[in-house]
């Protein structure tokens, strides 16, 4: 009897022990589970804050691309309207010395210069067009007699360029003014600044050199061909 009591008790005590561990066990594993969630929870909110941050930085560098954007828009605008105005004053200062050329050369020739091309011209014409299709033209000036028709192109300054157009005049002039048909066809080059070689240019094709010295008015046109 005595032995079936110590059994029993020794079968408590075994249970005891048993419970006991397996709540120590438990007990072990819910502090586990609860460090590993309060760093599951520090983590999330790094993140969190993390991903906070990178949508802050996200927002700051969109807000700075719109800015330089604005910026470059602002001086975009500034630069093509400063070049717009630069354009507009040289354009304006061009046209300027354009005119003043033609002005100092049409009045030269009107004050006495009518022997030209070793003759006499009875006629001078300023700024006359012609408009016949696929030939427009201007010519500054016109020197007319009864056999010869001299023209001259004016520029401020003139450059070896500027030789395949006053070559030109020959053909646009007969198209355009076929009563002149018969006539021999000078030309001449007027400009208050030759740029180099231009002048040798114009002797080699035949035209006349037109140019200014001091206060004179110089003609060089012993070389001139008939067109």
């Amino acid at each position: 009897m005595e032995s079936i009591r110590e059994t029993v008790r020794e079968s408590f005590r075994e249970t005891d022990r048993f419970l006991s561990e397996k709540f120590a066990e438990t007990d072990r594993l819910i502090k586990e589970n609860a460090e590993r969630q309060k760093e599951t929870d520090r983590l999330m909110k790094e993140t969190d804050d993390r991903l906070k941050e990178t949508d802050r930085l996200m927002k700051e560098t969109d807000d700075r691309l719109k800015e330089t954007d604005r910026l470059q828009k602002e001086f975009r605008a500034d630069y093509e309207r400063r070049m717009k105005k630069q354009d507009e004053t040289l354009g304006s200062w061009a046209t300027n010395q354009g005119d003043f050329a033609e002005e100092y050369f049409q009045t030269s020739f009107e004050n006495g210069r009518q022997n030209f091309f070793g003759e006499k011209f009875d006629e001078i014409l300023k700024n006359v067009k012609g408009f016949k299709k696929d030939f427009k033209d201007e010519y500054d000036i016109l020197l007319i007699n009864g056999k010869s028709v001299g023209i001259i192109e004016i520029k401020y300054k003139a450059h070896k360029d500027h030789i395949d157009n006053v070559l030109r005049k020959a053909l646009t002039f007969r198209e355009n003014f076929p009563y002149y048909a018969n006539h021999q066809v000078y030309l001449g080059l007027a400009t208050l600044v030759f740029s180099p070689g231009l002048e040798q240019k114009c002797i080699d094709e035949g035209i006349a050199i037109v140019k200014q010295l001091g206060d004179t008015v110089i003609i060089n046109d012993d070389h001139l061909k008939v067109f």
